[in-house]
């Protein structure tokens, strides 16, 4: 498992329009520049992002089940 690095971790704020520090609480994390509250991503980072998912994601549903044939 990799570490995760506290100092250098940054989040999105809609406030300052960068990727900033932040400070976390038990609710929201803030931008330790102005105060607000950051998120993980911006807007085009997060639908790349789900679009990333959806691509890895496999296609088609459930497998079927083996059924012998006694039990036709």
């Amino acid at each position: 498992m990799e570490k995760t690095d506290y100092y250098n971790d940054l989040k999105w704020c809609d406030c300052c329009g960068d990727y900033q520090r932040y400070l976390k609480s038990l609710d929201h994390s803030y931008c330790v520049d102005c105060g607000s509250i950051v998120r993980l991503f911006n807007e085009g980072d997060w639908e790349a992002f789900n679009e990333q998912m959806r691509s890895s994601k496999p296609k088609g549903g459930r497998p079927r089940k083996k059924r012998s044939a006694e039990s036709a």
